[in-house]
């Protein structure tokens, strides 16, 4: 309200400046005609028909004046008003709200980045209510897991034996790993995360973490091949590259069946390192690959939550990579015809 009455009073001051400085040259301009060309007897008569016309005039064009200010600063503060209303039904939580566009390239320059802003917290308002919703089903499962086993041995239905016990404990530890992802999420999302970037072999970490999940194909009739002919050289922080790798590589074994092949594959080209997971195993649908990386995106639930994963080891995968200047990609034909997971990370220099 306070800028709408000074840019009111501004342009009202200036119009009747344009009518004082027009009045007092007419007024100067009709007496040098006057005391030049009229005689004595009449200057005083027509002296007083000017001033009266000219009086006329000037109070005219105030009014036209007056008018045409009002007029301007109502179009100019219409959509302003029409922007301060609608932040303010949108810090309400009306995140549907929208404004109007004018004309004018100012107004609605100004208008559309509102509209943008609005349409961006709309967004992640439904992500927030995601998530919660997210994470409140992942935590029931486990919850409800334990409830059945606590009734179960108050019922005696269960013996209070080291396998039952067993079994409780893998639902706590269910539990355990989806709360760590969450705060690792929160962590890396908020670039919090302690990075230790140095020069190390991006082969030498595929084999090791090759290894350490080879046991995990014992009985299950999977090959995990590892391709690393030289050292690729890349400056990143080693531990979470292992982190990453171990995640990718554990998730291709997850969902690879019985005689499948997963390939492990370390290159440089391009003027970055790259480790690329290929598998056969149940592939991805193309109009999945767009939300792969995005929090607890599931291709199939059923099958993703028998497979005992949180849902966010991808989004957690791809943040670090982002925080050591690389990036984490997925590629598919399709379903049933396996993926390709390619981890990409600078090289020294690069």
């Amino acid at each position: 309200m306070m800028v709408w009455r000074q840019l009111r009073w501004q342009i009202v001051g200036a119009q009747m400046g344009v009518v004082l400085v027009g009045v007092a040259t007419l007024v100067a301009g009709a007496h040098l005609v006057t005391t030049a060309t009229v005689t004595p007897e009449l200057l005083p008569l027509i002296r007083h028909v000017v001033t009266q016309a000219l009086a006329f005039a000037a109070l005219a064009s105030a009014l036209v004046g007056l008018a045409t200010a009002l007029l301007l600063t109502r179009q100019i503060m219409r959509p302003l008003r029409e922007i301060a209303a609608s932040s303010q039904r949108i810090a309400d939580g009306h995140y549907e709200e929208r404004v109007g566009v004018p004309s004018s390239d100012e107004l609605r320059m100004m208008a559309e980045s509102f509209n943008q802003m609005a349409a961006a917290l709309g967004q992640v308002e439904q992500q927030r209510v995601a998530l919660l919703g997210n994470m409140a089903h992942e935590l029931r499962t486990p919850l409800a897991g334990l409830e059945g086993y606590v009734e179960g041995l108050i019922d005696g239905v269960f013996a209070g034996d080291a396998e039952t016990l067993a079994m409780m404990q893998r639902e706590l530890r269910r539990m355990r790993r989806l709360v760590d992802d969450l705060q690792a999420l929160s962590r890396v999302e908020a670039g919090q995360i302690a990075l230790a970037p140095t020069c190390f072999d991006l082969a030498e970490v595929a084999r090791a973490a090759v290894a350490q999940l080879r046991p995990q194909l014992m009985g299950g009739g999977l090959s995990l091949d590892l391709d690393a002919a030289g050292a690729v050289m890349v400056y990143a922080d080693r531990d979470r590259t292992t982190q990453i790798l171990l995640n990718v590589i554990g998730n291709a074994i997850s969902y690879t069946p019985e005689r499948g092949q997963i390939r492990v594959a370390v290159r440089a080209g391009g003027g970055v390192g790259l480790v690329e997971v290929t598998d056969t195993g149940v592939g991805i649908p193309p109009e999945a690959l767009p939300y792969l990386f995005e929090r607890f995106y599931r291709v199939d639930s059923s099958r993703s939550r028998a497979s005992g994963g949180s849902g966010i080891g991808l989004t957690i995968a791809r943040h670090l990579a982002w925080a050591m200047g690389g990036d984490v990609r997925a590629a598919s034909v399709g379903p049933g015809q396996g993926s390709t997971f390619t981890l990409e990370l600078p090289t020294p220099g690069g």
